[in-house]
């Protein structure tokens, strides 16, 4: 099947800090998007870059006692540097400084001011550095920034403002008429939500007696652009776009395929503000704008002023470049926030790497080596078991593209390592280092069949772990495949040499922190402590004080599907206003995933996490059986605001 190419962009990283966690997923899962894509038949072309101008860098490069170039042209080594580390393979890497994003920035505005769209006012109003923008008195949350809660400077002064409003019917009616323009879905309700409070016009500029380090405007160079406006048009800077209308064959391949995979905390930006530009220049919309949620650490948003944020340099020197990618890609669900830990990340890799897929792949290949010499054997004719494996390798490819497309990367890969576990089950079950004394054609058939099964699952998994996926294939002795259509059963030959020596994932300790957490208590003073801290009494009640740490909050249900393999589980995706988690509940007999979208429910907030078949859970669902043996959800009555406590 034809695919279009795809334009596939990471927002651009502010310099006024080094990477962290956040960048380094988003960066990986835009690396990672392209190398399905590609391996699909595909073309893509993927940017990155940096962000250099604006006040905090401005106040940055100042404390070091530098000029702000200096600064950044030492800074953004820093993410350029780090990502081919990451196996993050760009194509293209754009500084805001470059001459070629200054000279359309400078295009972008000139033709706006020509076109009536800009125009001068005087303004007052209150200004958040952090931010980098204006503030109405009514947005303001205790007298304080609502974006950053840093302090914010009243200002008057004159300045240039976009007209934005002019153009808020025009982008609702996008965002309704084209469902997947923003995903997921719910952002897109959060910016009509945006809309519907009415949109004002937005202020381009700063004064340059109060901020100098920004591209000027040309048609008053006592002023300079505001950051935003100047970073987001880099996604057409990096293509060459004209302003004079010409069009650039690099502008005219990729922007109709432009995915612009962003933060959450940057959705009004990239909704509103870039979109609302791209309309008054008549550029058509991006065909995507995907918002991903954030690491969290402890269910709290990673901050330097907390000190909770996690170097992706130490992860990955620690635990090594794709077992990182692994555990990010694996258990993050695009859209959702998702906590960090350094023990989530070493139990993933002992569970899935080094125990399923590793230890298989060196299985198969010590029995191959003690048996038929360290050759590939004849398979011989498939029986009903071998029919199973192909058939299962099969439908994973075949499934492969539709849960990449829709952005279920975390799907893709539980699916193969399900496939790779249905691989160890078969060779426990034929045991070939068994039946090779009693049927040696049959051991030859189950060691030829893991060894092709975990060709499959390696290419399959090679946009999530380029580097060590190309260790196992080379280990099994064949060239990898560049495009799934490719990719049929029977590619490694009888008679291929394996070269599977060493361990491709070994098994890591646990934190010394969670090796704490994991030990047992000392058993003495049990019975007195144990009935010291019992919350429930003998007649079966619990105090007031246990009562009251129970959380319960009005949730939106915004996603909703049948868990497969199970006729009672739901997994719902549900909005608790300022962040969104995912609940199992075992409710799908009573309800459709169709007629739970929409519902307001009681969650149960400060339940503990847990697996329901072996998916997580963030939350409890409260319900009550009703007298005909169905169930009734509780809800409140009327509808409040998604979030809001319930006594």
């Amino acid at each position: 099947m034809s695919r279009s190419p795809k334009y596939l962009t990471t927002p651009l990283y502010y310099l006024n800090a080094k990477p962290h966690i956040g960048h380094a997923y988003c960066s990986i899962l835009v690396d990672a998007v392209a190398r399905y894509e590609r391996l699909f038949g595909g073309e893509t072309y993927f940017l990155t870059g940096t962000d250099e101008h604006g006040q905090k860098v401005d106040k940055a490069a100042q404390a070091r006692g530098m000029e702000p170039q200096a600064h950044v042209d030492e800074l953004h080594l820093a993410f350029k540097d780090l990502w081919p580390t990451l196996n993050i393979a760009y194509d293209d890497f754009i500084r805001t400084t470059e001459p070629r994003h200054k000279q359309v920035v400078t295009g972008f505005l000139q033709k706006l001011w020509d076109d009536g769209e800009i125009y001068a006012d005087d303004y007052e109003g209150w200004y958040s550095t952090t931010a980098e923008r204006f503030f109405t008195e009514d947005e303001l949350v205790d007298g304080r920034c609502p974006d950053s809660g840093g302090e914010v400077t009243h200002i008057k002064e004159r300045n240039y403002f976009f007209k934005m409003s002019k153009y808020e019917d025009a982008l609702r009616q996008h965002i309704t008429s084209t469902p997947d323009f923003i995903r997921p879905p719910h952002r897109a309700n959060e910016v009509l939500g945006f809309l519907d409070k009415g949109l004002g016009d937005l202020c381009i500029s700063r004064p340059k007696e109060r901020l100098s380090w920004g591209i000027p405007l040309p048609f008053d160079a006592e002023y300079v652009t505001y950051v935003w406006f100047d970073a987001l048009s880099n996604y057409v800077s990096a293509l060459g776009w004209s302003s004079t209308g010409e069009s650039t064959k690099a502008f005219d391949d990729w922007w109709p395929g432009a995915n612009h995979f962003i933060g959450k905390d940057i959705l009004t930006t990239h909704c509103v503000y870039w979109t609302t530009m791209l309309l008054a220049l008549g550029i058509p919309l991006p065909k995507h704008i995907i918002a991903t949620g954030w690491w969290l650490s402890d269910d709290r948003k990673m901050s330097k002023s907390i000190g909770n944020v996690v170097d992706p340099l130490g992860m990955k020197d620690v635990y090594g470049p794709d077992v990182l990618r692994y555990f990010l890609l694996r258990d993050m669900v695009i859209g959702l926030d998702s906590n960090f830990s350094e023990e989530a990340l070493v139990r993933r890799n002992n569970s899935d790497l080094a125990n399923d897929l590793g230890n298989l792949a060196r299985r198969a290949a010590g029995l191959v080596t003690r048996y038929f010499d360290g050759l590939v054997p004849e398979p011989g004719a498939p029986t009903d078991d071998e029919l199973a494996v192909m058939n299962a390798a099969k439908g994973l490819a075949a499934n492969l593209m539709g849960w990449v497309d829709k952005l279920q990367i975390h799907q893709a890969i539980e699916e193969t390592m399900q496939f790779v576990r249905q691989l160890n089950k078969y060779m426990t079950d034929t045991a070939p280092f068994k039946t090779i004394k009693t049927d040696p054609q049959a051991a030859a058939r189950s060691l030829y069949t893991v060894v092709e099964g975990l060709r499959h699952a390696a290419t399959v998994l090679g946009p999530v772990m380029p580097v060590k996926m190309a260790e196992l294939v080379a280990g099994l002795g064949v060239e990898p495949v560049e495009r799934l259509d490719d990719l049929t059963w029977g590619g490694v030959a009888p008679g291929t040499k394996l070269g599977l020596e060493t361990a491709l994932f070994p098994r890591r300790d646990l934190p010394v922190s969670a090796e704490a957490e994991a030990t047992p208590p000392k058993k003495k003073k049990k019975a007195k402590a144990a009935a010291k801290a019992a919350p429930v009494a003998a007649d079966g009640n619990i105090d007031f004080d246990h009562f009251m740490k129970v959380e319960l909050v009005a949730a939106d249900v915004i996603e909703a599907e049948k868990v497969e393999g199970s006729d009672k589980l739901l997994k719902l995706q549900v909005s608790l206003g300022d962040e969104t988690r995912q609940v199992v509940s075992g409710i799908a007999e009573h309800y459709s995933a169709e007629s739970m979208v929409g519902k307001q429910v009681v969650l149960v907030k400060n339940l503990a996490p847990r697996k329901i078949f072996k998916i997580v859970s963030q939350g409890m669902i409260i319900a009550a059986d009703t007298a005909d043996g169905g169930l009734a959800l509780m809800a409140p009555t009327p509808r409040v605001p998604a979030g809001t406590r319930i006594h």
